[in-house]
């Protein structure tokens, strides 16, 4: 939970200027939201090649991380007529292709638009005569390059580069740069080339079909040509919306340039990063005509370069009463040797809007701890400040609260009923019940209680009791203060780590000096908990027995000021201690060396795309959920804060990215 920490150098979370990505989304109508059945990652699918001779074939290219479904994708040409196709595979994988013949022939001077099930635009892409033959590619990047006529074979199913010309032409060099879709609905043009491009007979439209193309000089009089590397805005005469899109035609009729936008991506701005040639992403702050700020490019390595382009995708709708983000605040420095997240670039906004407001607050934030349930990975647990647990299940893609055990959350109690356990890690042990720690009993804030509350899922009634609670406050004095933020300094995290993994890697018990045997330790089960203390980023290893005794193993230090979630990863074989902004919004990934200690192997950031807010939960899922090599990540915002009022984050708790598996 968010605190203001009452010592130096440890801060809970705060929102950093950060931007989201282009969010890639647009219905027929431009008030028309898109639809529920669009797949995960639809946005990264572009068109990347077509021809109008020969076979009429279209080519899509996925440029984001995880495989993209086209079940009831459709397609339509310059009749706006839409019509089905048949792709040459269901699925588009991360970096692949997907070619199908046009259901309807495509003419010398044409058009082809590209629908999700639910009519929702991916792309589009406009010809003059002839410029489709030998084909109409994209040059200089899959998926991203500016649209050129080739000047050799067709490449269908490849990469474009060997049938792209040497030489870009000038006019392909401008590229839409920053769409702002906040009133003044202004378009940013910018000229990477090295030669000024006369624009004023060049037209503009926006995705709702009634409209015709308008001039760019009709909107911008004074501006009839771009120098090179300068900027040309205008502002659109027929509108932009919340879910809509502006592609770019030369004079001939051929697009230059497209970009489409969901709800909120274009405000206060939809900009491309890097300036001119990167990927969309919204922006935190507009910087029309003038060079993008890229404000969201946060986090990485220490080497390598180069920006960003993942995407931050989904959010919208509006918050409820009751439902109060939280801006987080206070940072710290981010670990040395850092590396850049290794998964997919690209995240989603998992959950909707406001949707963990309880019975017994305003909050509608404090999600912390989560943990994907072994047995069943469909399902993600997740432990709510102020004592609510949550099992959350997939439904269009978001994790929403499973009704059929609760639909708004089981409230946790300590032993006896009584009082309300201020829940913030989460596990789940071998027999499958819910590890959950406190920190504080929330009607005596002012003192620690950091304990371990097992907890069976399978128990009926609205209100759960623990089957164990295990209380170790005593260990910790210097949080024992009378100070609410000290007493909030505690066990903020739980990861249950199986006897397997100790005794096959080497630890050493600390306790007897020699190589760890748990059959010295015959009530504690089969395997042992690794507590995270929010303080000073320690570890606290205990055996919990089955009497409601414990045994301490000792502490391990994780080379972080602050631990906010600690999970087992057995995909990995490694235990990870996951710190928010604190630290910089990072996990490090811990191991057993040679001496059987246990100690930080790396440590990654977040995807720079996300928000660098109190992100306390995080969870990978099993590796029998791998798709194409990767698996999910979700992570949790405590404080539902996003990237501030008005960005589609606002109100939402939940990211899904994707990690190696």
């Amino acid at each position: 939970m968010p605190t203001s920490h009452s010592r130096s150098g440890v801060a809970s979370v705060c929102a950093a200027a950060l931007t989201l990505s282009g969010l890639l989304a647009t219905g027929m109508l431009a008030a028309q939201p898109a639809a529920a059945a669009d797949p995960a990652g639809y946005p990264n699918v572009r068109i990347n090649e077509v021809t109008s001779s020969n076979n009429d074939t279209v080519e899509l290219y996925n440029s984001g991380s995880t495989a993209v479904s086209l079940s009831g994708w459709k397609m339509s040409d310059d009749g706006f007529s839409l019509q089905t196709f048949s792709p040459s595979a269901g699925t588009i994988p991360a970096g692949g292709f997907v070619t199908f013949n046009s259901p309807k022939g495509l003419g010398d001077s044409d058009k082809v638009v590209i629908y999700t099930s639910g009519g929702t635009v991916v792309d589009r892409v406009e010809w003059a005569t002839d410029k489709a033959k030998p084909a109409m590619a994209r040059c200089g990047g899959d998926g991203t390059g500016a649209w050129v006529t080739t000047t050799s074979a067709s490449t269908f199913g490849a990469a474009n580069a060997a049938g792209c010309p040497s030489s870009v032409p000038a006019a392909s060099r401008i590229r839409i740069n920053e769409v702002t879709s906040d009133g003044s609905d202004t378009v940013e043009l910018y000229n990477g080339g090295t030669s000024t491009v006369s624009v004023g007979s060049w037209k503009y439209v926006d995705s709702d079909t009634s409209h015709s193309p308008v001039s760019v000089s009709s909107s911008s009089p004074s501006a009839t040509s771009i120098p090179a590397g300068g900027y040309l805005t205008f502002n659109s005469t027929i509108g932009l919306g919340d879910n809509d899109a502006v592609a770019l035609l030369d004079s001939s009729g051929n697009t230059v340039d497209s970009a489409t936008w969901a709800t909120d991506g274009a405000k206060p701005s939809d900009e491309r990063c890097s300036n001119g040639t990167g990927s969309f992403r919204t922006a935190t702050t507009a910087t029309l005509g003038s060079v993008n700020s890229c404000s969201g490019s946060t986090g990485g390595g220490t080497g390598g370069g180069g920006t960003p382009t993942g995407q931050l995708l989904g959010g919208g709708g509006s918050l409820t009463s009751g439902c109060t983000p939280e801006a987080a605040s206070g940072t710290g420095s981010t670990p040395s040797g850092t590396l850049a997240w290794p998964g997919g670039l690209d995240v989603t906004i998992a959950d909707n809007v406001c949707a963990f407001t309880t019975s017994t607050g305003p909050e509608g934030r404090d999600l912390s701890g989560l943990a994907f349930d072994p047995a069943n990975p469909s399902v993600l647990w997740a432990a709510k400040n102020k004592n609510w647990l949550y099992k959350l299940v997939k439904s269009n893609g978001k994790w929403i609260p499973d009704a059929t055990w609760s639909a708004t959350g089981k409230q946790l109690r300590f032993a006896g009923g009584s009082g309300e356990p201020d829940s913030e890690g989460l596990t789940i042990g071998s027999n499958g019940h819910l590890y959950v720690t406190s920190e504080r009993d929330n009607t005596k804030n002012t003192a620690p209680k950091d304990t371990i509350l097992e907890f069976d899922p399978a128990a009926t009634g609205s209100t759960l009791t623990p089957v164990h609670q295990w209380d170790m406050t005593s260990q910790f004095p210097q949080l024992n203060t009378g100070d609410k933020d000290d007493a909030n300094l505690g066990f903020e995290g739980v990861g249950y780590v199986p006897d397997s993994w100790l005794t096959t890697n080497g630890w050493r018990d600390p306790l007897t000096g020699a190589a760890y045997n748990p059959a010295n330790y015959p009530l504690h089960g089969s395997g042992l908990f690794f507590a995270g203390l929010e303080w000073d980023g320690s570890l606290h290893v205990y055996g919990l027995n089955s009497d409601g005794t414990f045994t301490t193993f000792g502490t391990i230090a994780t080379g972080k000021a602050s631990v906010m979630d600690v999970t087992f990863d057995a995909g990995t074989q490694r235990l990870v201690a996951t710190c928010d902004n604190t630290c910089g919004e990072t996990h490090t990934f811990m191991k057993v060396n040679t001496s059987g200690a246990i100690v930080p192997d790396v440590t990654y950031t977040n995807p720079a795309v996300m928000p660098a807010d109190n992100l306390e939960g995080f969870a990978i899922a099993p590796t029998s959920t791998c798709v194409n090599g990767f698996r999910e990540a979700v992570w949790s915002d405590d404080g539902i804060y996003g990237f501030g009022s008005g960005s589609s984050s606002y109100g939402h708790a939940l990211y899904s990215g994707t990690f190696p598996c």
